[in-house]
């Protein structure tokens, strides 16, 4: 637990210097009513809207603009609550780690499963890049015990960057239509490629981020 107590927290996003400045902007401008508790369940409500968006994108395209106010309002709520209990000196290491991250998967749940249900993205695809996605997880919760680093950027790209593409796609969706094409006897999107190939970075940080700390440890004994 002492290792977990001390751990250092990675996040080498690209956008870190854009969103760093206003974050802290952020926790130093919020009321005092607003605690970083309240910070995680705007987290939530905005994956809720984002999940509601798409599945009504069925009946109108329009819709995909409230999937993509909600990744707003997740990054929001997500981003903030961690920095403005740092900022006010009120953090709960172990209660924080472990609440922000159940909640972090269940908001993820939401959204792959609310893609899923769209026009645009097949649900099984949807699946695969939820799979990715809880695949990566998992590893950076383990390494954040046996290596006392969290984490949460791969090649420059975290969360932030993954909800930006999100609003691209969302974008490209309302834009150019379902976009639908046939290989074989089975129908696909565009847009199945593009999650299907995000589904592969996943599971590709995945494996090449778990064997070198296999590799690692390995040769430390431990």
């Amino acid at each position: 637990m002492e290792k977990f107590e001390k751990h250092t927290r990675v996040n080498d996003i690209l956008l870190g210097p854009l969103e760093r400045p206003a974050l802290q902007w952020l926790a130093a401008h919020m009321p005092l009513w607003v605690t970083p508790d309240t910070c995680t369940l705007i987290g939530v409500a905005g994956a809720f809207l984002t999940m509601v968006g798409y599945g009504l994108s069925n009946f109108d395209p329009n819709y995909l603009w409230l999937a993509s106010l909600g990744f707003v309002i997740n990054w929001f709520g997500d981003s903030l609550d961690g920095t403005l209990a740092r900022y006010r000196r009120i953090e709960r290491p172990r209660y924080g780690f472990y609440i922000d991250h159940i909640i972090d998967v269940i908001c993820q749940v939401m959204v792959f499963l609310g893609l899923g249900l769209s026009p645009y993205v097949s649900f099984d695809i949807a699946c695969l890049a939820l799979i990715g996605y809880l695949l990566l997880s998992i590893l950076v919760y383990v390494r954040t015990y046996v290596a006392g680093e969290f984490k949460i950027s791969y090649g420059g790209l975290g969360p932030t960057e993954s909800r930006v593409v999100a609003v691209l796609l969302n974008t490209a969706m309302y834009f150019f239509g379902p976009q639908n094409f046939m290989f074989g006897q089975v129908t696909f999107s565009v847009y199945d490629i593009v999650v299907a190939a995000i589904a592969l970075l996943l599971v590709g940080f995945f494996v090449n981020t778990a064997m070198r700390e296999a590799r690692r440890l390995a040769a430390l004994g431990e």
